[in-house]
């Protein structure tokens, strides 16, 4: 499957657009400077090492598709009406496109071999991983953001969940968020299907 978003557009700027259309918070405005600025390499960096989107403005990419898969999930009917899933554009902007800023500055690019068609060892671009802020992943990712705005509980729980059962988190403690705060599991849903059914694999 190709990118919701299509493959031809400039992520960067999509990015941005829907983060000034929809997110209007106090503080909003400097989170977005920092992500544009010399300290971050939000843009331009992989989504994962060798996963998926493994290579340059893969991290935009994902945060983009998730927001198209949590917006395509929580516009279902009965989502809607029976799970009462209801939320704003700016919470829904906010849990997806900045759920992963716990990858900000933690891949680095390299070389790796690997056997080509003909069984020969060739180089090939690779990124190696370096996390100097080693605060966990959705709970770092609510760190980065609450150091500019303000989460309510709901987004916040939601972001640091977002990994659902695929995190090394104790279950009872997913299954409790998941409960208590619905747009955890419906934004660890839209993940998962970025992911694994949207994303190109390396």
């Amino acid at each position: 499957m190709q990118s919701a978003l299509g493959t031809t557009m400039d992520k960067r700027t999509d990015f941005i657009n829907i983060y000034n259309q929809m997110i209007q918070r106090e503080g909003a405005d400097e989170l977005l400077k920092y992500l544009l600025s010399s300290g971050s390499d939000f843009f331009t960096a992989p989504a994962s090492t060798r996963f998926h989107l493994a290579y340059e403005g893969g991290l935009v990419e994902h945060s983009l598709n998730v927001y198209q898969c949590l917006k395509d999930y929580l516009n279902r009917s009965k989502v809607r009406t029976e799970y009462q899933m209801i939320f704003s554009d700016e919470t829904i902007a906010i849990v997806s496109l900045l759920h992963d800023l716990c990858k900000l500055n933690i891949y680095q690019k390299s070389i790796r071999n690997v056997k080509d068609k003909t069984g020969a060892w060739i180089q090939v671009p690779s990124y190696e991983y370096n996390d100097q802020l080693p605060y966990g992943h959705g709970e770092k990712s609510v760190y980065i953001i609450s150091g500019f705005m303000k989460l309510t509980r709901e987004e916040a729980f939601a972001i640091r969940y977002h990994m659902g059962f695929s995190d090394t988190e104790n279950k009872q403690n997913v299954s409790n968020a998941f409960e208590q705060f619905p747009l955890a599991l419906a934004l660890s849903f839209a993940d998962m299907e970025a992911t694994y059914l949207i994303e190109p694999k390396s």
